[in-house]
């Protein structure tokens, strides 16, 4: 079952041999059978316009399973692309290939592979061991907000949202960050309180905070003062209780 504030996995395997592919597939299913999460794989044949787009607008934690050399294509230029275009660090990489020459070659892009994976060398005990490294980001990784705005995918971390309100006249809310950034999102406040987690408090019917940046809660003003300076007014005085037990009050 999927919890509030996760996401789901996507397994990206790029292999132009179907074969090939199908048993990575069958493997990742074997896998994940030990682990609660949602999942998904999805298959590419090579390192297409559809690939691209999958990986700039999918906002799931994403795994590549990425072959070097296929029909349309290279591995490691999918990577780069992925790391320096994308501006995606987060995603875990694993490159699996016949052609070992690379390994040394790949490893000094500085793209953060997880592991350079010799197909005709005990492939799938190192993709496995591969897998368990991946899992274990994935369970201890910094919660992040992740949405699509405008063609671009964004992965904000729970840690830099101060408070969120919803913007006048508009379906979309407004985040604002820890160093007084303020950015756009396409959604609710009633969707955005089943994704964040137990640090989020509801304070208003247009508003939530993060109860971590909280400084102090003036309640004769009826307002919150967070560390970053910043102030929000727009308490409803029937959710008081929520703030209050989350900061100690002036």
């Amino acid at each position: 079952m999927k919890e509030a504030g996760e996401y789901m996995i996507s397994f990206v395997i790029c292999e132009d041999e179907k074969v090939l592919a199908t048993e990575y597939k069958n493997e990742i299913d074997k896998f994940m059978m030990k682990y609660d999460h949602d999942y998904n794989c999805k298959l590419f044949s090579g390192y297409n316009k559809e690939f691209n787009n999958y990986a700039k607008t999918n906002t799931d934690f994403k795994v590549y399973l990425l072959d070097i050399k296929t029909n349309e294509g290279s591995g490691l230029d999918a990577a780069r692309m992925i790391r320096e275009e994308l501006n995606d660090w987060v995603s875990m990489i694993i490159i699996i290939t016949s052609y070992n020459e690379y390994k040394y070659d790949a490893f000094g892009k500085r793209l953060m592979l997880v592991d350079f994976i010799n197909k005709l060398d005990k492939c799938i005990p190192h993709l496995h061991k591969s897998l368990d490294i991946c899992m274990k980001y994935y369970d201890t990784r910094p919660k992040a907000l992740k949405f699509v705005y405008k063609n671009t995918v964004y992965n904000i971390d729970y840690r830099e949202i101060v408070f969120i309100d919803k913007e006048q006249d508009s379906k979309r809310c407004i985040l604002h960050l820890i160093n007084k950034d303020v950015m756009p999102y396409p959604g609710t406040i009633s969707h955005l309180m089943e994704i964040l987690d137990e640090r989020f408090v509801k304070v208003s019917r247009s508003s939530i905070i993060n109860s971590d940046h909280i400084n102090k809660f003036d309640i004769k003003e009826n307002s919150i003062k967070f560390k970053n300076g910043e102030v929000l007014e727009t308490i409803s005085r029937d959710m008081k209780k929520g703030v209050i037990e989350n900061v100690t009050t002036s």
